[in-house]
């Protein structure tokens, strides 16, 4: 769980309470697929792919949904947006081996509706009959908070006087460099340490895959610190410095 979700469990009274720091993006590196929400499906940025055959899509499917047969997806690659953060969500037929071919083609953000058009009606919502849209399109929108990749990177270059870089990575990722100036606090330890942080600034927070920076942002944000973050994949080279991309 995030660490808001885990600061509210403990507030609960609940004692075995942890924080898995890598996020989704750590979850789906070690080869796991990851659930999508009924909320997720309905109201997310997403591409949400109907995985059945045309016959039954066009008897009903979850509203937004393109129709991608899981055998012809295979050759569908090209069909899929260009951008590989653009999050893909599955359902019906083989929805977690399309999951893994979906992160065989880069994208990583991707997820599995499971229970398809089954759970969608049992949640109470309505089936769409609607044709399949030609074309899938998706468009990148920040989420609450959250600061793009191409701002980020001007604060990094200019490091105005009122913003500062927070880096929330552990200390050995930070062996291979940080961004200039950065300020460094792993994650697990910016409860004890974020008095350290002046309240007077804006501070961008950054990790490795953005997944602990969301997390930073939570917790600083509640701190009542003025705060946004990056979600992007960050790698650093001793003599090159640091890049971020999405």
């Amino acid at each position: 769980m995030s660490t808001e979700s885990a600061g509210l469990a403990a507030e609960a009274g609940y004692k075995n309470v942890k924080v898995f720091l890598d996020g989704a993006p750590g979850w789906q590196k070690a080869g796991h697929h990851v659930v999508a929400s009924n909320n997720f499906v309905e109201k997310g940025n997403i591409v949400l792919v109907d995985l059945r055959d045309a016959a039954d899509y066009k008897k009903g499917h979850i509203p937004r949904a393109y129709n991608v047969p899981f055998a012809d997806l295979e050759g569908a690659e090209d069909d899929f947006p260009e951008n590989k953060t653009a999050p893909l969500v599955f359902y019906g037929n083989n929805a977690v081996k399309a999951f893994k071919t979906a992160k065989k083609w880069g994208y990583k953000g991707s997820a599995v509706y499971e229970g398809g058009t089954k759970a969608w009606t049992a949640a109470g919502k309505s089936l769409d009959t609607s044709a399949s849209p030609k074309e899938i399109t998706w468009v990148r929108i920040l989420g609450p908070g959250e600061i793009g990749i191409a701002d980020f990177v001007k604060v990094a270059g200019k490091q105005p006087a009122d913003k500062i870089i927070l880096d929330v990575r552990t200390n050995d990722e930070i062996k291979e460099g940080m961004f200039a100036n950065a300020v460094h606090i792993p994650l697990d330890e910016l409860g004890a340490k974020m008095n350290t942080l002046p309240k007077n600034k804006e501070i961008l927070i950054h990790c490795s895959t953005g997944a602990r920076a969301e997390m930073a942002f939570q917790e600083l944000k509640k701190a009542g610190f003025k705060t946004r973050y990056v979600m992007g994949n960050v790698e650093c080279d001793p003599d090159d410095g640091c890049e971020i991309s999405e």
